[in-house]
Parts: structure tokens; C-alpha cells; sequence
């Protein structure tokens, strides 16, 4: 696809006018880096910095949506109340993950849900097919500007500028606002592992808030550090950690599976013959020595044999040495278990470790 093609959210010209990198990514030209990668890495993980992710999708579910919603979700939506988000994932019928999202409850009636920029069309398709048509779905994206603003000071960066106390916004919690005279959605939550906050607007007030936030001094940051951010802290990347020839319990999402407190949903059947059968693999965590990165689809092995594939890896800025994610055989998932990872023509040692790499500190 050619750069021409390529969709631009309503921020690419101020973003080109901080002098961004633009690159191709799930059909939109987007900026890979501004000040540089490193920089931009340690910054959020030691001040605030703030992305264009406006070319997320932005859906508003209006009916009875938790009931719809969660008959192709595997996680029990009926426990959230006005305010309060969750992170799930879409099912086929094979249990395959169709995307994954955030869904916020704006009450019995009413959610907002992000999902994923590059799955939008594809998402709306697969809600068409199987919801529940007692629930409308609108399509927001095009209308609303969409800013994280990450990094421990985020809540001191944006609290004079808010009217609601961010002190009592817990993660992923989700508000109505105001920033001056501009009505926002705000959500406690992130891609980087660090506090802060993900902010929707109309055209023109995300307009001003960008500008107000370069104003402020907070830092420009683009794909680059969001995706090494998201890595230290071991979230997945949909359509490379997970994609719809993988499980939740493959991916490592257990969690996200709630057989035992709902009813029926779309792929349950094969989820609880899986679980039957016993998990074939697991996304699990690597750690390599030196400056060994291991990229996506190198191969994994045991013992000279090719185990498994590298779904995910990059230098940490943070750890200052190599992690990366990988799907072996569950008897090759244990903490501790040596593993070797093929770069080029190289044999290099990797060993299963903790997940996710980096923990914030707490308050």
C-alpha cells in the first residue's frame, strides 16, 4: 500500500509539524517517532508523553449491550456498572480471537468500546453478523479525536485543566468531563504499562488539547516507543501475539475466562474442549542475553528441534537488554525453561521468564 492510500487521522498535519517520522501501520500513515525512540520510551516512563491514537476504532453500543455484548465475549460484562471498563476478547466459534478491546459501561444501556484501528471494518462486520440486533452500534471513529497522555505525572499534567478529581479515577474507570469549556471521555488506561489517561474529544477540542499539551511541554511520541512500552509490559499486539488462530487460554489471557460465573457464549464449546484436552502452547516471555533481538516469526527451540515462533521482540530501554514473546509447547512454558532463539544464521540461549518484563512502581 502506498503512502497515498494511506488513511491520516485528524492530528497528521500537527504531528508532521512536530517534525514526526510517518510510517504505514493497519492502513493509516501514522508517526513512528519524533524526538527519537529511546527518548521517547523514557520519557513516559519517567515524566508524560502523548500519542495520536485517534485511528483506533470508536464504537457506541445503545440497547441492552451487556447481555448482547457478552454472548461473544468469554468475560462476565453483567458485574459492570457506569464508570467501569473492562478488557476482553472477541470470539469465533473455534475460540479464536477475533480482536480484542476495551469495553466502558455508560450504563444499562449505553457503552463506549475502542477496539483496534487496523480491525475496525472487520469488527463492525462480525457485530453486524452476530449481535444481537435489539443493540445499535455506531461507528464514532471519524468524528472523535482519540490522545493518550501516559507517564507517572500524567494526572498532575491534566488535573488543572479538568474539572473531576483524577485523584478518584481508578484504572480503567471511565468519566464524563469537562476540559474548560470542551466535554471529553476520559479513561483511566493505557498501552505502555505506565499510569495515565486515554482521552476522546470532537474534532476541535482534540485539536486544542494536543496543542495545549505540546504547549505544556509534554512529549510528542510515536509507534515506536508504544510498541517497545507495550512490550516491557507484556500486552498483546493483535494480529501478531494473538490473531483468530489463537485462544485466549494460548495467549496467556486466561484471566479473561469466565466459564464458571456465565452462561453461553460464542466459542465456549471449544474453549472448554480445549481446556479438556489440555493447552497445545502458550505465549510466554523470553529474556535473551547481550543485544540478541529476536523479531517476529524468528523460530523457537529446544534441543536443536524448532519448538516455536517469536511473535514479538525488541531491545528494552528500560531492562537494557533483549525480551521478547513467543509461543512454545506448554511443557516448555515453566519460568526458568532454556529455550534458543534462531537470528539469521545463529543459535542464541533465551530463557522463560516472569511476564510482564516491567512493572511500574507503586505510588
Amino acid at each position: 500500500m502506498s503512502a497515498i492510500e494511506l488513511r491520516r487521522t485528524p492530528l497528521f498535519a500537527a504531528c508532521v509539524e512536530l517534525g514526526a517520522k510517518m510510517t504505514g501501520f493497519g492502513g493509516w500513515e501514522m508517526p513512528v517517532q519524533f524526538a527519537g525512540l529511546m527518548e521517547e520510551h523514557r520519557t513516559v516512563r519517567s515524566g508524560v508523553g502523548c500519542f495520536d491514537i485517534s485511528h483506533m476504532g470508536k464504537l457506541e453500543l445503545q440497547g441492552p449491550w451487556q447481555t448482547a455484548l457478552g454472548q461473544l465475549v468469554p468475560s462476565d460484562l453483567s458485574p459492570l456498572q457506569p464508570g467501569q471498563g473492562k478488557y476482553t476478547v472477541l470470539l469465533n466459534e473455534q475460540g479464536g480471537i477475533v480482536d480484542d478491546l476495551i469495553v466502558y459501561s455508560e450504563g444499562a444501556d449505553r457503552a463506549t468500546v475502542i477496539i483496534n484501528a487496523a480491525t475496525t471494518a472487520k469488527d463492525l462486520a462480525w457485530l453486524a453478523a452476530h449481535l444481537d440486533p435489539a443493540v445499535t452500534v455506531m461507528d464514532r471513529s471519524p468524528e472523535q479525536i482519540l490522545i493518550a497522555v501516559q507517564g507517572p505525572t500524567a494526572a498532575a499534567t491534566l488535573q488543572p485543566w479538568i474539572t473531576a478529581d483524577l485523584g478518584q479515577l481508578k484504572f480503567y474507570r471511565s468519566i464524563r468531563t469537562h476540559l474548560g469549556t470542551d466535554a471529553v471521555f476520559m479513561a483511566r488506561t493505557g498501552y505502555t504499562g505506565e499510569d495515565g489517561f486515554e482521552i476522546m474529544l470532537d474534532l476541535e477540542a482534540g485539536q486544542r488539547l494536543w496543542q495545549r499539551l505540546i504547549a505544556a511541554g509534554v512529549a510528542p511520541c510515536g509507534l515506536g516507543s508504544r510498541d517497545t512500552l507495550r512490550l516491557e509490559a507484556a500486552m498483546a499486539l493483535y494480529g501478531q501475539d494473538i490473531t483468530e488462530e489463537t485462544t485466549p487460554f494460548e495467549g496467556s489471557l486466561d484471566w479473561l475466562v469466565h466459564l464458571d460465573r456465565k452462561g453461553d457464549f460464542l466459542g465456549r464449546a471449544a474453549l472448554e474442549a480445549q481446556q479438556a484436552a489440555g493447552i497445545p502452547r502458550r505465549l510466554v516471555g523470553l529474556s535473551l542475553p547481550d543485544r540478541h533481538i529476536a523479531r517476529h516469526d524468528y523460530p523457537v527451540l529446544h534441543q536443536g528441534e524448532p519448538v516455536g515462533i517469536v511473535t514479538s521482540g525488541t531491545f528494552s530501554p528500560t531492562l537494557n537488554r533483549p525480551i521478547a514473546l513467543a509461543y512454545v509447547p506448554t511443557a516448555l512454558a515453566e519460568v526458568g525453561q532454556a529455550l534458543e532463539v534462531q537470528i539469521r544464521n545463529k543459535f542464541i540461549t533465551a530463557e522463560v521468564v516472569n511476564r510482564p518484563f516491567y512493572r511500574r512502581p507503586k505510588p
